[in-house]
């Protein structure tokens, strides 16, 4: 998906995501949805979103703030924005200057565009995928946005893997993380692959 803020079309539009991280790219995955099932093109009632790293954090926004998708998928997706600038490495510590905003002013968006703090918003299912041995969003990020939806009763998963750092390298890793969801997306959708998948636990389901 290419929300504005992506690289490829001029420097304009990549820097529309600055100040608007946690909006613009939302709205964009939410009117290309919206679109699509419009068109006819897909089933309304059976759409999901993935994405990973920030366009994790662009998941887990749109299902706090839209109902628009039936399941999402987070690849170490970010869910406290305060907690990640707070821990993640050098190379990315000056990003949200850019994309949130300077710390003496941002509190109350950091607060209002973080997925954690209305994670009772989500209704859906979704399953999460983390590294443990990830800098850049620390496996917490996950664990608590795991844990919130198991506190609301809503059907969630968590794959977990060691030895893996921000984005997975390890071949049978990702494959186990593209079967894992696809298989998690045809128990809550309702339907079988073609494939015989390996289970995945889901709690709530």
């Amino acid at each position: 998906m290419n929300y504005r803020g992506s690289t490829g079309y001029g420097r304009s539009y990549r820097q529309k995501l600055y100040g608007t991280w946690g909006l613009a790219d939302v709205d964009d995955c939410i009117y290309g949805a919206r679109y699509l099932a419009e068109q006819g093109l897909v089933d309304p009632k059976r759409m999901a979103i993935r994405g990973g790293s920030a366009g994790g954090f662009t998941v887990l926004n749109a299902l706090t703030c839209h109902d628009e998708f039936s399941a999402g998928s987070s690849f170490f997706g970010i869910g406290d924005l305060e907690s990640m600038f707070a821990t993640t490495h050098k190379f990315e510590a000056s990003y949200d200057h850019w994309l949130i905003g300077p710390k003496e002013t941002r509190k109350a968006i950091v607060e209002q565009r973080s997925p954690i703090n209305f994670a009772d918003r989500i209704k859906c299912p979704v399953i999460f995928f983390q590294g443990l041995d990830d800098k850049v969003v620390p496996p917490d990020q996950s664990v608590s946005m795991v844990q919130a939806l198991k506190d609301n009763k809503v059907p969630v998963a968590y794959i977990e893997y060691a030895g893996e750092g921000h984005g997975f390298r390890q071949s049978q890793n990702i494959r186990r993380s593209y079967e894992a969801e696809l298989y998690f997306f045809g128990k809550v959708m309702g339907f079988e692959p073609a494939d015989k998948l390996t289970a995945v636990e889901i709690t709530h389901l």
